[in-house]
């Protein structure tokens, strides 16, 4: 059974937890940086904004990550010492210029809308329900009429195809400038409105 709870619920090591499922889920992003998870954990493990994210645990353990927000609000916060601390003058102070520009943004979103971002699922719980039991949940219980998933790679095929399958639909769509070193074509965004 998939249980969706607040981060902070899962008690003293909730951050730790968040950022161990989003290095699991998101570190083939960052090999740049450093393809050790433990260095990846501790690098953003500070920058984590456990407030805005909640986690689906199976048997205990946990298995998916979702942050929920206004749009105005940062649930992954860029911090330049800490890169440099962590990766180095040069390699440090390209990273925290590369993840402000792209991580760093904010929405001006309605107060009826919520942006729904980082859907990671640990690689163990691939495949098993996880990232829908967590978007389903939280489409259900927050109150927001609108959802948004902003800046989705078009290469994160399987996440474009579950947040379909869940009724979002695209609503913009922007070319990246970086294609050559990312693979990435264009950043889709999606939303999803309660009828």
């Amino acid at each position: 059974m998939i249980e969706v709870i607040p981060a902070r619920d899962f008690g003293a090591e909730h951050r730790r937890a968040v950022t161990e499922v989003y290095v699991d889920a998101f570190g083939a992003d960052f090999t740049y940086f450093s393809k050790d998870p433990k260095r990846l954990a501790a690098l953003f493990e500070p920058m984590m904004a456990p407030e805005h994210f909640h986690l689906a645990v199976v048997d205990g353990q946990p298995a998916g990550i979702t942050a929920l927000t206004d749009g105005r609000q940062q649930s992954v916060r860029p911090d330049r010492r800490q890169f440099v601390r962590q990766l180095g003058l040069v390699k440090g102070t390209i990273g925290a210029a590369v993840l402000s520009r792209e991580f760093g943004r904010t929405l001006d979103l309605p107060a009826d809308t919520a942006s729904l971002e980082y859907v990671g699922t640990a690689s163990a719980h691939q495949g098993k329900g996880v990232a829908t039991a967590l978007l389903t949940h939280l489409m259900r219980v927050s109150g927001h009429r609108r959802y948004v998933l902003e800046y989705i790679a078009d290469t994160n095929v399987a996440a474009l195809r579950l947040y379909r399958k869940l009724g979002f639909v695209e609503y913009r769509r922007i070319p990246v400038k970086h294609t050559r070193f990312s693979g990435i074509n264009h950043y889709v965004s999606m939303e999803w409105e309660r009828r």
